[in-house]
């Protein structure tokens, strides 16, 4: 059969001569390799670690009794956004290519950054080798220096934590504050009452003079100015929820929002007037009985009451729970929107609180019950939903319904990995799809898909292994929709979540988050920290078929890309071991299809599969 595979421009297979005899291949581990301590990525892309949490400074204002000043940045690195620069700012800093905002997921009490969550801004060039630059900038607060911290505590409020967000098609950021918070604890120093509009800029038209309990005043999405390291408002009008992602359209009308929680709520807000998000009509969506299909009914935002209450009264108002929507972004090819449905293992129980509130389940979870034979449906508690999937929502028809199913399905062995000689565990498994987004290469659609493993267990890693060690994967969205068509482009270290994905416009750098890693990881792989990967348009003709690569014989053993520099890919899972010249065995994986060699010197060497196939590599 044929391989498919990210088709890197200069990345040929090489071939040799050398037979199966000529080296002896002893896999003495006894346990499967997949421990990484640092990032992994593929050789043929430039990879750069550009904000280093804990590690690099940031400026504050003035906060609480505290001067404005400087400290080490939060950690847990979450949610990136990019604003691209125009006109009036490079008429102000030159070089300047645009502003990247990172969410900081860490709630904690800090006299200078501010209560609960966090968020840094920093300001970019683009080098002549397409990678990016942190460059210093001075804002209009006086501010001066590399990174700064995001001021929430004298614009808005603190916020109670900061995960997902939006990234507008005019790059406008919001930031979403995830873990829904019922009560205060020593995170939050503040407990007295919140009024909208006390504080400077004004709060929200329409709602300045309300009175919020403290802790109500936090699970908004926050429109933020990355130019100025500055709130600018809690989105009220969209109602208060545990958000993680949303995304807007390409004419600056509609948000579209996804709630992390199970029940979550899919919604959505329609601005009167393109561009101002302060005055519309927000929605729920609540699908039909045994259909993917859906209408939008609309929440009166205009009742106070349904600010802070706004799941309630979804539910009342007949919306449709899902089991943890994550991150949302749209096509803007099609208009489509897609959104990760993280899943929760036995989520039964959540889910019949839709019903019980007064709402619905979403149809596909009827049929994934009906396909486990739970009879008692997706309410059950033998109903299992272990890795969750891609779905995707159409304007045209409103149906909702799945795009990528995660898996595959793969049942726990439990201590039997350790005594089989050879466990043939899927080349490729999605597991708890969390960042979400699409990026345009050389005019085709590619969605980038982000693991945050939930666990360890039922599969969602190789046998024998009990850390949550993520990948990045990406899709042709032009090719069949199917997790043998994924691409692994990334793995993070040991501990870490791989989270927040970000193109830039010209769909040459990726931005990417790993955050909270094992504290024995390599420095700086022991922070969460920001990472960029450029090259796309150089290296990628397209994620296709090579025509130049046929394993017509299911026995051909190949390796890619060679040259390499960073890691070598095998098309099968396999063990294999890497030679040097002289013959002597210098590594050694298992059951995998990717070995890390950047360790190693420039030079000839050789790689024997466990068939005792071989083929020569270069390390450039």
């Amino acid at each position: 059969m044929k391989k498919l595979y990210m088709a890197l421009l200069g990345a040929a297979m090489a071939a040799t001569s050398l037979t199966a005899s000529e080296f002896d291949l002893e896999l003495e581990l006894d346990a499967y390799p997949w421990y990484p301590t640092s990032v992994l990525a593929p050789s043929p892309l430039k990879y750069q670690v550009i904000f280093i949490g804990g590690v690099d400074d940031v400026q504050t204002t003035a906060t609480y009794d505290s001067p404005a000043g400087t400290t080490k940045a939060k950690q847990w690195h979450d949610f990136i956004g990019f604003t691209a620069a125009n006109d009036d700012d490079k008429a102000k800093i030159p070089e300047i290519y645009g502003w990247v905002s990172v969410n900081h997921e860490m709630i904690l009490a800090d006299d200078m950054i501010g209560d609960g969550g966090g968020m840094t801004t920093f300001a970019v060039t683009k080098n002549s080798d397409g990678t990016l630059t942190v460059i210093d900038q001075t804002l209009d607060d006086g501010r001066s220096g590399k990174f700064f911290n995001v001021d929430f505590v004298n614009t808005v409020g603190e916020t109670g934590m900061n995960c997902g967000g939006i990234n507008a098609p005019d790059g406008r950021i919001w930031t979403a504050e995830e873990w829904f918070q019922s009560s205060l604890d020593d995170d939050f120093r503040d407990a007295e009452d919140f009024v909208i509009g006390t504080t400077t800029p004004a709060g929200f038209p329409g709602y300045n003079g309300e009175t919020l309990e403290r802790v109500a005043n936090l699970n908004y999405m926050v429109e933020i100015d990355p130019r100025q390291a500055k709130a600018i408002r809690k989105q009220y009008n969209w109602g208060r929820q545990p958000f993680e992602g949303g995304a807007i359209s390409q004419d600056m009308t509609t948000a579209y929002l996804g709630a992390d929680n199970t029940p979550g709520l899919f919604t959505k807000f329609v601005a009167d007037t393109p561009g101002d998000f302060t005055s519309g009509k927000t929605y729920v969506y609540k699908q039909d009985e045994n259909s993917y299909s859906g209408s939008w009914v609309e929440i009166d935002m205009t009742d106070f009451n349904n600010v802070p209450n706004f799941q309630a009264t979804g539910f009342t108002s007949g919306g449709t729970g899902f089991n943890r929507l994550e991150w949302v972004t749209m096509d803007p090819a099609t208009g489509k929107v897609y959104m990760t449905e993280t899943g929760r293992d036995n989520p039964g129980s959540r889910l019949n609180n839709a019903i019980t509130a007064g709402g619905n389940i979403a149809y596909h979870h009827y049929l994934r019950a009906q396909e486990q034979g739970v009879t008692g449906g997706p309410t059950d508690g033998e109903y299992w939903d272990y890795y969750g999937r891609v779905l995707e929502y159409d304007p045209a028809t409103n149906e909702v319904k799945p795009y990528l199913e995660g898996g595959p399905f793969w049942n726990d062995l439990g201590d039997e990995w350790k005594d089989a000689p050879y466990v043939p565990y899927p080349e490729k498994h999605l597991s708890n799809p969390d960042g979400l987004t699409i990026m345009t290469v050389n005019g085709k659609s590619v969605m980038v898909i982000c693991e945050d493993l939930n666990g360890s267990s039922y599969g969602r890693v190789r046998p024998g292994v009990d850390n949550r060690t993520c990948e990045l994967w990406v899709l042709d969205m032009d090719k069949e929709i199917s997790i043998d068509n994924l691409v692994r482009v990334g793995i993070v270290p040991v501990g870490a979540e791989v989270t927040g994905a970000c193109p830039t416009p010209d769909g040459n750098s990726l931005l990417v988050n790993s955050q909270h890693p094992k504290s024995y990881n390599e420095y700086p792989y022991n922070n969460s920290l920001t990472f960029v990967l450029t090259g796309w348009q150089d290296f990628i003709s397209s994620i296709q078929e090579d025509p130049g690569l046929q394993y017509d014989d299911p026995n051909t053993f190949g390796i890619y890309p060679n040259p390499t520099s960073r890691e070598i890919r095998f098309n099968e899972v396999t063990d294999a071991a890497l030679y040097d010249i002289n013959g002597k065995r210098l590594k050694v994986v298992m059951n995998s299809d990717v070995m890390d060699v950047r360790e190693f010197e420039r030079g000839t060497y050789f790689i024997k599969n466990a068939d005792g196939d071989v083929q020569k590599l270069i390390i450039e």
